[in-house]
């Protein structure tokens, strides 16, 4: 009796997908990550938050947003819906990934890890609707979207590289200095869901509840962590400068140097204009730019070696595809 086939097998043996499609579809992941941050800031901004009374119906009698809910229903169901495009360019992914022969199983299990974040944060948002906006659960909301943009980096990373064992590129010293700088922007990350907890933007025109701290007091501590992610940045900066770092960690770091100049101009812009909506949409745009490129930064810190068919590898790729640089000694 022959063997039955499931669909992934069915389309492996019928396409063969380039590394290039693969690149492309593990890219496309980390761009509706980033869009799903900024459009779930657009609902909270907007006082959409509760525009759909409850999940996972729009109302309790409707699927849909009606007419009477306004354009806050409007954008609030148009996010939820920006659900289902990103699940289906994870399901794009997932199948270029396991089509793509030789397999390389890395590649897909990232996949299935991006999607199931996708349905576990999708709960988190209902509950978020269900608790009316509460300030811990809506932190917990956009940390889990901030979890989905890190595996989906890692997933594009993985996708332009080889498989070889990973070979440090720099030295001990200088990969625990990135290390302890992604921390630091972890903690400044976390730091910003509370200054949003605790700030005038609650989601809703109705009354929210808001973490009971002080709001300039929280945002001074938010600064406080953002000079010291500046600090490690420039050092680390001017540290694979001096150990004579392969290209692609420096350029890491020179953009990393960039988004967060440009993010504190940013910053500063939206608390001396008094917090205003656009303004402080750039700024949530912002930081998942700063998120990428200190996650590119540590990423580059090793190497993977080149994909077999490197003649594809001229565009898509995080890093162009050039042969690493000898490793300072040390």
């Amino acid at each position: 009796m022959p063997k039955t086939l499931n669909p992934l097998e069915l389309i492996a043996r019928s396409c063969q997908p380039s590394a290039r499609f693969v690149r492309r579809a593990a890219l496309a992941a980390v761009v509706m990550a980033v869009v799903i941050v900024v459009t779930g800031g657009a609902v909270r901004l907007s006082q959409s938050g509760l525009g759909c009374s409850t999940w996972p119906r729009c109302t309790p009698d409707s699927l849909t947003p009606t007419a009477a809910m306004g354009i806050n229903g409007l954008i609030e169901f148009g996010n939820r819906l920006l659900t289902y495009v990103l699940c289906a360019v994870i399901g794009l992914f997932i199948i270029a990934a396991r089509a793509r022969s030789p397999r390389r199983r890395a590649l897909t299990r990232l996949g299935w890890a991006q999607f199931w974040i996708v349905m576990g944060n999708a709960v988190v948002g209902g509950v978020t609707v269900l608790t009316g906006l509460n300030p811990y659960i809506v932190a917990a909301h956009f940390l889990l979207t901030t979890g989905l943009l890190t595996v989906a980096v890692v997933t594009w990373r993985r996708a332009c590289e080889g498989d070889e064992v990973p070979r440090d590129v720099v030295a001990r010293p200088v990969r625990q200095l990135a290390w302890v700088l992604l921390g630091a922007t972890a903690v400044l990350t976390l730091a910003g869901t509370v200054v949003t907890g605790t700030g005038p933007h609650a989601g809703d025109a109705r009354k929210v509840n808001r973490i009971p701290l002080n709001w300039q007091e929280v945002t001074q501590l938010h600064v406080d962590f953002v000079y010291i992610v500046v600090g490690l940045t420039i050092a680390l900066w001017f540290t694979l400068r001096a150990v004579k770092a392969p290209a692609a960690p420096r350029r890491a770091a020179r953009d990393l140097v960039v988004c967060l100049l440009l993010q504190g101009v940013i910053g500063y812009v939206q608390y001396f204009l008094g917090l205003p909506e656009l303004v402080v949409g750039l700024h949530m745009l912002g930081s998942t730019l700063v998120w990428i490129a200190v996650l590119r930064v540590v990423l580059t810190l090793r190497d993977r070696g080149a994909l077999a068919d490197l003649p594809e590898q001229q565009s898509g790729s995080p890093e162009a595809v050039r042969p690493a640089e000898p490793a300072a000694a040390g």
